[in-house]
């Protein structure tokens, strides 16, 4: 069996996109100029004129810093998530390393011990359901055999991912790493007034109120499930999450799964519908948002009427509409009480918010 090297292993098993979400003001990647490299040129001062017209009306560099500093300032900040994540995956490629050579073992000898091994499989009944709820839209002839490896990595895949988060907090807390990346000059706080209405899990009266704007359709939500989930964990009681609908326009199947999600409110499932759609995000035409709602155990009559008859659509719009008052332009955004935080964040950054608001309550 052909293994991967260790440093494409660290990748996959810690790469996320920390700072990124669904935008349509995206731009493809390009080529950095010489005048975008780090450290080669100088920013001009503050007084510097960089555009001039009509009868000697001018701009300066200052006056241009001071129109955009919100998004320079969230430059900064995803400059440093990157370094962030870049080091923190160095420091757990080095300590494998160093484990490796000092257990006898390669590095992806310890990994599977390690991460590999420590997973439980699963029951052979649900990989065996799952292989029946797939058969039809596999190729025809595949056998459950062919196909039983593929559906364990499946679903062992976010299993294997948290053991090898545990097993690498503790190699560097055995090796008792110590992180001292400056962080760049925070800025203001800004507070945004966002209403707190929608499908809502968490103490009503909890410190805390995070309003998320999400699209169904959007894969960076879906990846942000996990950092929420991890976020309620860790303050269950003092933090209330609150869902909002935000379609992007380039996804045309998020609206009406928007409203599907509303729909199955109604009948008081919200999150485990909620929990399908991502699970299922390229399964979301109509007739199979009336399948998830079969599979949730929702009264199918009333949801079908719910869904056709667009009774939510104008609850979607003004969410919508609350969105873009607030700035929201890509997903998912979320207001820790009124503070911006954008896009599939790391859990470490929610963190640094709640704590900083709780600390401030006292």
């Amino acid at each position: 069996m052909h293994m991967r090297s260790t440093s494409t292993l660290m990748a996959a098993l810690l790469a996320a996109s920390l700072f990124s979400g669904c935008n349509k003001e995206k731009a493809p990647a390009t080529a950095a100029t010489p005048t975008a490299t780090a450290g080669t040129t100088a920013e001009p001062s503050a007084d510097t004129v960089v555009a001039t017209f009509g009868d000697g009306q001018k701009i300066t560099f200052g006056e241009l810093n001071e129109r955009i500093k919100e998004p320079l300032a969230n430059l900064d900040k995803q400059k440093f998530q990157l370094r962030k994540q870049g080091l923190d995956g160095f420091v757990v490629e080095k300590l494998v390393q160093a484990e490796a050579k000092k257990r006898n073992l390669t590095e992806e000898q310890l990994i599977k011990a390690e991460v590999d091994d420590k997973i439980p499989q699963p029951p052979e009944a649900e990989i065996k359901k799952l292989y029946d709820e797939a058969k039809e839209r596999l190729p025809p002839g595949t056998t459950f055999e062919q196909v039983k490896p593929q559906i364990v990595d499946f679903l062992n895949g976010s299993k294997k991912q948290e053991r090898a988060r545990e097993y690498f907090n503790e190699l560097k807390k055995n090796a008792n790493v110590q992180i001292t990346l400056p962080e760049p000059p925070k800025p203001p706080v800004e507070r945004k007034q966002v209403a707190a209405t929608g499908p809502s899990k968490g103490p009503e009266n909890a410190p805390i109120t995070i309003v998320e704007f999400s699209d169904f359709q959007c894969p960076f939500c879906s990846r942000a499930i996990g950092t929420v989930e991890e976020v309620l964990k860790a303050y269950p009681n003092q933090v209330r999450l609150v869902f909002r609908q935000f379609p992007l326009e380039f996804h045309q199947q998020a609206p009406k799964a928007a409203e599907a999600s509303l729909c199955a409110h109604d009948q008081g499932k919200f999150w485990e519908y909620h929990d399908t759609l991502f699970a299922n995000q390229k399964a979301l035409e109509v007739p199979q948002l009336k399948e998830h709602a079969k599979k949730v155990g929702l009264d199918s009559a009333a949801f079908d009427k719910c869904l056709d008859s667009g009774a939510k659509a104008e609850i979607v719009k003004a969410d919508m509409a609350d969105g873009q008052k607030v700035g929201v332009n890509g997903t998912p955004a979320f207001f820790i009480n009124g503070i911006l935080l954008s896009g599939a964040q790391p859990f470490d950054e929610f963190k640094s918010v709640i704590d900083s608001e709780l600390q401030a309550k006292k």
